[in-house]
Order: structure tokens, then C-alpha cells, then sequence
């Protein structure tokens, strides 16, 4: 297994994302863009990376914030995912960045690419689908799903797949709702799979640290979620390799 640090330019910022392939596996084989949380690229993400890679993808867990540093303090990220929220553009220009990078790697097969988030770095792949650009799979896992940009839902070209908590006190029923209109109005082949008893952030073991309300690791969800994507994958990737 090969990681790989990246820097990259995106939006006028240094960027630094970890690129994870088997190289014991020959030849080209489908790509997958991992996105961040809010707090930044952390173990949590690179460890997603490293698990799509030893299954025979190669994955690019991309930075958003700048250098590749999760933040200090992840109580800031409320404030540096505003701008965004607001006008998604920035954040697609970032991940469209990544996903270029991605596809520009010897060992991935352009015409096979997937995004993937968690979090923000959820909203971020929905973002990316928004923008039009040419990848088969879109998962989001506890994403936020309310964009700024409902009218440019007919570009996505992507399958989609979201994964949300119902008691996810971020992501409430009207957004929910909201997305589906969305969804629906664009003509999407999309899915949302709602996990009762679950709150945000349930892949990640290390939010029960933070002492959010809410926010909780769920280990039966996160499976669940895990193995939807994998179905997902199989469908619109053909798996890791032809």
C-alpha cells in the first residue's frame, strides 16, 4: 500500500491532500474523492482512504482548508464553512481541484471516479455533483444536505446516495424534505437512507470526545452506511477494477 501527500493549488490556496493506491494491483482501477469533516483532513478521513485503497480503489482524501491541517480548534469550523454555505462556488472550485488530481493519476481510470464526504465534506460531494462534474457515485454520510444552488441540481450527472441520522440535530426533516423536492425536481437517480436512533457524525469513534449533543460514533449505522456505498459502487463503478 502507497500514501502519498499531494500539493495542489485550488482556489489561490496550497493544498495537501494524501493519495492511498495498492500498487500489488495491476492496472487502472476506479477512483474515489474522500472529503473532509468540518474539523479538517484528520486521521478519520485518511483512514477512510486507506480502507477504499486496500479494497482495490485508489482514493485521494482532499484538504479544503489549506496545507492539509485539520483545524486547531474544531469549534472553529462553523465559521470558515459560512462563505461556503452561502455560495457554494468556492468549495466547488476546491473539490473540483482534487477530483482533477485524482484523475490525473496513472493508476485511475478517469471515466471511473466516485465522491465521497462526511460532514461538510459531504455537502462538498453534493456540491461537486451541482457543478456537473463527470463522476458516477456521489455518497454523503451525515451531510448537510441545503445548498444555495438548488437550481443547478439537473447537472449532477452522478448517482446519488446519502446516509443521515434521524435524529441528526443538524440535519432536521425539513431539509431532508427539501433535498428530496430537490432531487426529485432535477430528475436524479438518487437514495436517502435514515438510520433511526442515529445522530450526526456517527462514523467517526472520535466525536464522542467532543461531548456534542447529537454527535455520536454508531457503529451498526456506520456498517450499514459503509456496505450501501460499497452497492453503490459495484453498480455505477463495477467495482475497484474491471
Amino acid at each position: 500500500m502507497r500514501t502519498e501527500d499531494i500539493a495542489y493549488s485550488a482556489d489561490g490556496v496550497r493544498m495537501v491532500g494524501q493519495y492511498v493506491v495498492d500498487d500489488t494491483r495491476p492496472g487502472r482501477r476506479a477512483g474515489v474523492l474522500v472529503c473532509h469533516e468540518g474539523p479538517g483532513l484528520t486521521e478519520h478521513t485518511k483512514e477512510i482512504a486507506a480502507r477504499l485503497a486496500g479494497l482495490g480503489y485508489a482514493a485521494f482524501a482532499m484538504d479544503y482548508y489549506g496545507d492539509g491541517k485539520p483545524l486547531a480548534n474544531p469549534a472553529d469550523s462553523a465559521a470558515r464553512l459560512a462563505p461556503w454555505r452561502a455560495d457554494p462556488t468556492g468549495i466547488r472550485i476546491r473539490a473540483t481541484a482534487a477530483l482533477d488530481v485524482l484523475k490525473a493519476r496513472k493508476e485511475v481510470d478517469p471515466a471511473r471516479t466516485a465522491v465521497i464526504g462526511y460532514c461538510f465534506g459531504g455537502t462538498t460531494a453534493l456540491e461537486v455533483g451541482r457543478s456537473g462534474a463527470d463522476v458516477k457515485a456521489i455518497v454523503g454520510f451525515h451531510s448537510g444536505l441545503a445548498t444555495a444552488r438548488p437550481q443547478d441540481a439537473p447537472n449532477i450527472k452522478a448517482k446519488v446516495l446519502v446516509c443521515i441520522g434521524a435524529d441528526d440535530p443538524i440535519i432536521p426533516p425539513v431539509q431532508r424534505a427539501d433535498f428530496e423536492a430537490e432531487m426529485k425536481a432535477a430528475g436524479v437517480d438518487w437514495r436517502l437512507q435514515l438510520y433511526g436512533g442515529v445522530g450526526h457524525s456517527f462514523t467517526n469513534p472520535a466525536v464522542d470526545a467532543r461531548g456534542m449533543k447529537g454527535f455520536f460514533f454508531h457503529e451498526p449505522t456506520n456498517r450499514r452506511a459503509w456496505n450501501a456505498m460499497i452497492e453503490l459502487f459495484n453498480e455505477t463503478l463495477g467495482g475497484a477494477q474491471p
